[in-house]
């Protein structure tokens, strides 16, 4: 017997007729399947963070928000509203659930210290302490007041900052504020590329 479409939806209907003959309740069945998996789930719009075109993302999470669930990514779509992608994706795109969900994503700041083999663990707080020694031993040690001709500059050449295409407004107004303040003259943004 040659096995189609055609048959398998025949053998579909014929084994659905005959379980409601010997007097199985469908009904529960049918009404599961006309259900999405994304009806109980919480919508999140957010930004792909894969390249500068900022596409339009909503990320479904099940979970019922109580103190300590963890809420789980089940469904990853381009947002049909959003005025740059409209609902559409690229492969990179699309795949964001299998990131979201990757066992190797690292949710914890890692160092190396010099002259070590391995990554270490470390503390949030430890990250922001010693992101903050180095960037002001850097701009100490790599400060410029004045240009060999005696003009005032007051820049840091040592200090370079690269904003990323998923940064809001408010956030590169302030990124701008605070590396200017401290001298830097190197600024780029990813949605510049």
């Amino acid at each position: 017997m040659e096995f189609s479409r055609r048959t398998f939806l025949k053998s579909t209907l014929v084994g659905g007729v005959g379980l409601s003959a010997l007097g199985f309740d469908l009904t529960p069945v049918y009404a599961q399947t006309q259900g999405l998996k994304i009806s109980r789930a919480t919508e999140t719009r957010s930004t792909c963070p894969y390249c500068s075109v900022s596409c339009g993302v909503i990320i479904y999470t099940l979970g019922d928000k109580a103190k300590n669930a963890i809420p789980q990514v089940v469904h990853v779509e381009g947002d049909p509203d959003h005025p740059i992608n409209r609902g559409t994706l690229c492969p990179k795109g699309s795949s964001l659930e299998q990131d979201i969900l990757n066992d190797r994503r690292l949710l914890k700041p890692q160092v190396r210290r010099p002259g070590s083999d391995h990554w270490e663990d470390i503390s949030w707080e430890d990250a922001y302490n010693e992101i903050a020694q180095k960037v002001k031993k850097t701009r100490d040690d790599t400060f410029l007041e004045k240009d060999p001709a005696g003009h005032t500059v007051n820049r840091c050449e040592g200090l370079a900052f690269t904003g990323g295409c998923t940064d809001t407004n408010e956030f590169n107004y302030l990124v701008v504020k605070t590396m200017r303040s401290l001298g830097v003259c190197y600024l780029e943004n990813q949605a510049r590329v």
